[in-house]
């Protein structure tokens, strides 16, 4: 019996004990609500991401896309809308969907605001902005790819945690070979029957204990040309035509290097290495007036890392604006170009591997740097008064990346962590060398990488290296051996965007158009492996096949599929 005396306390205890057990009610309920379960889980936000999930939905199975990204559909969404199509008559299935709603959202009036459509002219990489006989649009805006990836979830009600990110350190469970749950830093869980790591980076894929590479493979590895360490080739506009001075005082060693020069020897060419083609941002500028921003001054800003860019101004160079690609209603997808320009040479070796803090740093330090560069352009007075007079109609698009200061959401991650499977794509497969077994891709660009490293000659200048562009003659499959793990060492993930491959195939291979068709090939291998009870890598390839020809995927070019 309770005394009056202690009545008071007593209740307060009694209360105290039921709002204790109704907390644990909820916190019981909420690990329930963060387990989500479902036949395929999809980690990544980018385009093969959104496509492999429309696949998913298309054969009837449940599907969650879990993306540490906020804005679907990676650099498609992010300014990379001057398409690498490569041929694109071998783009087929759910990407040739992507650009045949691009093209009728241009077909509207009111996708006009900045720019006559007649006014446009119909300029691709390639081929025609704008194929009217197809249906199909090549060159677009961020913001209008980023509308079809959302259209995409809403229509086929697919499941999407945004801004989740993979706990690397320990959240993937394994279970016989399979991964059985992965969880997110935030505390959710995700299970599932066959996982898609859909990142750039790969970071499923790794956390998973699959063999991957990052940096060049030796030539000698897989009987390559192409690959490792390639001084003194020059198949783009991309290095120092003329002999320019890389010391900070012009002509004194003594003085140092001018910034992001590597002085140490850089090895013999077909060498292997463990660094990365450079990254960037692909900006959206426009030089409407009523639509233009100017480019803001960094936080972290110094008018000496651009000391180079100046003397190669002063070595005569001029074409500052040669990939300044037009996009509908006056903005570009603006791109690397020249020996000194947007790419961020050898800023970057460190991403794949860094933890999430240290990713974010080399983000904002190749933001700042790029920002800095066209700071710097538009407000030296040594840079060269015509091109900075023209430069300075150009900004930033008001209209895109509203929420992140008009800074496209994406870096351009060109190559990370590499899958090292069974099957390995090289440059013999892109160069019609050797013949591609169990096709369920196609890629059709060339053998494409951007500067690797800045460097001293022997004579002592400066000098790039690692820019490569040799043509595929035709194009080429994609085999499903590329994309799945070795069977020892997982059985139920699939792995479309770094999917195994060399350094110089992937340059190849990378292309979005590619991604997304990746995207929708492993999302079907995913449910054939589900529906038949059998690891991935076991999948029935006519099976496959079949069912790839019946979504209009392309999988071999001028025979019968």
């Amino acid at each position: 019996m309770i005394s009056k005396r202690n009545y008071g306390s007593s209740l307060k205890f009694i209360i105290l004990a039921i709002a204790i057990f109704s907390v644990g009610l909820d916190a019981a309920a909420q690990a329930i609500v963060k387990t989500q379960k479902a036949d395929v889980i999809i980690y990544g936000g980018t385009a093969a991401a959104i496509t492999a999930a429309v696949q998913v939905t298309k054969m009837g199975r449940s599907v969650i896309v879990v993306s540490p990204d906020n804005h679907l559909g990676g650099l498609s969404s992010s300014g990379l809308g001057f398409t690498d199509t490569g041929n694109k008559s071998v783009i087929g299935g759910l990407a040739r969907e992507f650009y045949h709603r691009v093209y009728l959202h241009y077909q509207q009036d009111s996708a006009w605001k900045w720019q006559r459509k007649s006014e446009y002219g119909n300029k691709g990489q390639g081929t025609p902005a704008i194929d009217g006989k197809d249906r199909t649009m090549w060159i677009f805006e961020p913001h209008v790819a980023e509308k079809v990836m959302e259209d995409f979830v809403k229509e086929n009600h697919i499941r999407v945690f945004r801004n989740s990110w993979l706990n690397r350190a320990s959240g993937v469970k394994m279970k016989a070979g399979k991964i059985t749950e992965i969880s997110m830093l935030n505390g959710e869980k995700f299970q599932g029957k066959v996982f898609i790591d859909a990142t750039y980076e790969g970071d499923l894929m790794a956390a998973a204990g699959i063999t991957y590479h990052v940096g060049r493979e030796p030539n000698s590895r897989y009987g390559e040309t192409w690959n490792g360490v390639q001084a003194m080739v020059f198949q783009h506009e991309h290095h120092f035509a003329k002999a320019i001075d890389p010391y900070k005082i012009p002509g004194n060693p003594n003085s140092g290097f001018l910034p992001e020069i590597n002085s140490t020897p850089i090895g013999i060419n077909g060498a292997e290495d463990k660094k990365l083609q450079a990254y960037c941002f692909r900006m959206c500028l426009t030089n409407k007036t009523e639509n233009r921003i100017a480019f803001p001054k960094p936080d972290r800003y110094n008018p000496q890392d651009y000391e180079l860019l100046i003397r190669v101004f002063d070595s005569g160079w001029r074409a500052l604006f040669n990939k300044y690609d037009p996009l509908p209603n006056h903005k570009t997808d603006t791109n690397n170009h020249g020996p000194f320009s947007t790419d961020f040479i050898g800023m970057n070796y460190d991403y794949p591997e860094a933890v999430y803090e240290k990713r974010n740093k080399i983000i904002k330090a190749h933001a700042d740097y790029q920002k800095g560069l066209m700071y710097f352009m538009c407000t030296d007075q040594r840079v060269p008064k015509d091109l900075q007079q023209k430069l300075n109609t150009w900004g930033l698009a008001k209209d895109e990346f509203k929420d992140n200061e008009n800074w496209p959401y994406q870096i351009y991650v060109r190559e990370a962590r590499r899958m090292i499977s069974d099957y390995v794509m090289t440059e013999n497969e892109v160069l019609g060398k050797r013949s591609v077994p169990f096709p369920i891709a196609m890629g059709s660009y060339a053998l494409d990488s951007h500067n690797v490293q800045r460097y001293i000659t022997t004579e002592g200048f400066v000098q790039n290296e690692g820019d490569i562009g040799v043509k595929a003659p035709a194009p080429y499959g994609i085999s499903y051996g590329a994309i799945v793990p070795k069977q020892q060492q997982c059985t139920n993930l699939l792995v479309p965007v770094c999917l195994s491959a060399s350094h110089i195939a992937y340059g190849s291979v990378r292309m979005e158009p590619v991604f997304m068709i990746l995207g929708e090939s492993a999302a079907t291998a995913a449910v054939l492996a589900i529906a038949k009870k059998t690891s991935v890598q076991e999948v029935d390839y006519k099976e496959l096949k079949a069912l790839l020809l019946k979504q209009k995927q392309l999988l071999r070019f001028g025979v019968p599929n």
